[in-house]
């Protein structure tokens, strides 16, 4: 299903920006893009948006008060050179807040955040997987949240190891990948490694075992890795400084 979404900014180049980024996304289409709030009122009283990337200044009525305005409120991400209403717009429960000049991967993670909130609220019926799309040799790879088994970084890029699937290389930190990915299904163990809490056949005080696959627990990620473990195991001693 592709996603319904509109553009409002009152500056061009910014909307040229966000109509490429959104046109590189399989699972979203742009119904319209508005020049400012008005046109806006327009497009949301006549059609059903599911996301709409929202400017703060804009002449006559700002983002925010165009969002408080909606009788229906569609998912917002909001796109803003100005840091002073981030708070407000969480407030309204924006998606996400991105500051121009906004990149692509930041763009990305915000989507991601979007479709996995989508997934999970609007169709709970259908026991939807969830996924994620990541970019990989120049085309939008969707990766379903149940195949991955686990994630591991090298250097500049991350490697994302899946069932029954190849190996997905992405231009990512790892960092990045881990706030994609929800924090109740797949834990932090090391500095070079993410693994699915489910794939997890057994571990011990300094590592994890995926079936016979090896990977070490680091000590600065150990207690987020407790989270997973009885109560009576103690802190590990000795375990890897990753």
């Amino acid at each position: 299903m592709r996603h319904k979404c509109i553009i409002v900014d009152d500056e061009p180049p910014a909307i040229k920006i966000l109509e490429r980024y959104i046109d590189s996304v399989p699972q979203l289409e742009i119904v319209k893009s508005c020049k400012n709030a008005f046109e806006a009122l327009n497009v949301l009283s006549s059609k059903r948006i599911d996301l709409m990337f929202l400017d703060i200044h804009m002449p006559k009525l700002i983002g925010t008060e165009l969002l408080k305005t909606l009788p229906y409120q569609p998912k917002t991400i909001f796109t803003t050179a100005h840091k002073d209403f981030a708070l407000e717009a969480f407030e309204l429960d924006a998606v996400d807040y991105l500051l121009k000049p906004i990149s692509f991967e930041r763009f990305l993670k915000a989507v991601n955040k979007f479709c996995h909130v989508s997934g999970f609220e609007s169709r709970p019926e259908e026991q939807s997987p969830g996924f994620l799309y990541f970019r990989s040799d120049r085309k939008m790879v969707k990766v379903f949240l149940d195949n991955i088994v686990y994630a591991e970084s090298f250097k500049d890029y991350v490697v994302i190891h899946r069932e029954n699937e190849p190996e997905l290389r992405i231009k990512q930190t790892l960092n990045n990948v881990e706030n994609m990915l929800p924090d109740n299904q797949f834990v932090r163990i090391h500095r070079s490694f993410i693994v699915a809490a489910k794939k997890i056949t057994a571990f011990t005080k300094k590592d994890v075992e995926i079936g016979k696959i090896e990977l070490p627990i680091g000590k600065r990620y150990i207690e987020g890795f407790r989270k997973l473990v009885p109560d009576n195991l103690s802190l590990p001693e000795g375990v890897d400084e990753g």
